[in-house]
């Protein structure tokens, strides 16, 4: 398992959740909400900024997938703000199989007492928290990273096709 401080992102409509782990890769903490900006400069700017704050080793992009396995129009706009990323950052962008992720983050806030109304500016945060930690556990399960590098993307995920999971992606998020 290699060490450093990973970032994660869950890209939304509105707004993209961050988080990060600890320098030992075993767990995933909220760090910010960024607003989304549709011209890609603004928001990619913060999570670059971010990522040289936290001296990051990697950034692991959502990849949300129907949960058919097939690709949405939230798919094809993940993958296009994961390249956005790749192409800003000196780091490694991964895409990582994040079904049920949101869904999840509702429940444990929900859980925690948090109403529908207060969740709003901590859901993407939470969001992005268990699509790290759902990276980090599969990297120390399998002994390999999770999901596929953003420069695979074209190669491996002709438009219109469907990304293969890696093993044990895809698995419920708990």
């Amino acid at each position: 398992m290699r060490h450093g401080v990973r970032v994660g992102v869950d890209v939304g409509k509105a707004r993209i959740g961050l988080a990060r782990s600890d320098a030992h890769g075993l767990l995933a903490i909220p760090v910010e909400t960024v607003g989304r900006d549709h011209s890609g400069s603004l928001d990619v700017a913060r999570i670059v900024a971010v990522v040289a704050e936290l001296d990051a080793v990697e950034v692991v992009v959502g990849l949300p997938l129907a949960l058919s396995g097939n690709r949405t129009a939230s798919t094809n706009d993940a993958v296009g703000f994961a390249e956005l990323l790749a192409r800003s950052l000196t780091v490694p962008v991964r895409l990582v199989d994040e079904r049920l992720s949101t869904v999840a983050a509702q429940s444990a806030l929900r859980s925690a007492g948090r109403k529908a109304k207060t969740q709003k500016p901590v859901i993407d945060q939470v969001a992005a928290v268990i699509i790290l930690q759902h990276a980090l556990d599969t990297e120390r399960t399998l002994g390999t990273p999770a999901g596929t590098a953003v420069d695979l993307v074209r190669d491996q995920f002709p438009a219109g096709s469907p990304p293969a999971a890696a093993p044990n992606e895809g698995q419920p998020q708990r």
